[in-house]
Order: structure tokens, then C-alpha cells, then sequence
């Protein structure tokens, strides 16, 4: 049996959608989530776009660390995210939001822990969190 099929969307996507810039592509961005959020569409956001969408509201829109983060958890409750990783990315975006790592730290510890693997790593920050836990 067939799964039913998926929608990838990408950084552009989730941007427009967040930060409302351009109106007619916000309106589509807003229809595709508004269908995400009530599970019409089925939705994977892989953490590669999740770590180009924290660059760039931080970086480029200038969005506080933690505000980006909340809007990205905010997504990822969606009814239709279907992200096997979904737990793993929302605590990455936590600890983002948080301390001092950058995201893609995060998503490594993150992923280390959900699933009982283990970190190496030479950074201090990051070893000092996976310590601690």
C-alpha cells in the first residue's frame, strides 16, 4: 500500500509565511500551513530548512533567538507535520532558544539524546549540556 504522498516546504516557504513581507506570497504560504494545521496536508520540514530558517529570521530579519524558535515549535505542532523527527527537532529548537549553541549544536545533542547515541564532540559548550543531562 502506497503512503500517501508528502509536502517538503522549503525555507522560502516558511518565511514568507512567518514573516508576512510579501503579501500574494504570504496568502499561498498561509493557505499551505492554514491545510497543514488542520491535517488536510501532510507536511515534512527537514532540519536542513529548519536550520536555514533559524539563519535567516536571525540573521537576516533580525528575529530574537527565541521568538524564532517559538515560531518554528509553533509549526512543528501542526496536525499535519509528519517529521519522524518532529520531538527531536522541537527540543533542539528549545535549547536554541535558550543558551548559547548555535542550531545545528542543538540539533545534535538533541538527536543524541532522543535516541540514546552518543555525542563526541570537542566543544566545551556542548559537551557541558550533554553532561548536565
Amino acid at each position: 500500500m502506497k503512503k500517501p504522498a508528502r509536502s517538503l516546504p522549503d525555507t522560502n516557504t516558511i518565511i514568507r509565511y512567518l514573516v508576512k513581507d510579501d503579501a500574494s506570497l504570504y496568502t499561498k504560504a498561509k493557505n499551505f500551513f492554514d491545510n497543514v494545521k488542520n491535517g488536510n496536508i501532510r507536511a515534512v520540514i527537514l532540519e536542513s530548512v529548519v536550520v536555514e530558517c533559524i539563519y535567516v529570521l536571525t540573521k537576516i530579519y533580525l528575529v530574537p533567538k527565541d521568538k524564532a524558535a517559538e515560531s518554528l515549535i509553533d509549526i512543528l505542532h501542526y496536525k499535519g507535520i509528519a517529521n519522524d523527527d518532529q520531538r527531536e527537532i522541537i527540543r533542539a529548537l528549545s535549547l536554541f532558544s535558550e543558551g548559547r549553541l548555535d542550531i545545528v549544536d542543538c540539533i545534535l545533542y538533541a538527536k543524541s539524546t532522543g535516541r540514546g547515541d552518543h555525542l563526541f564532540t570537542f566543544d566545551d559548550e556542548l559537551n557541558k549540556i550533554a553532561k548536565r543531562v
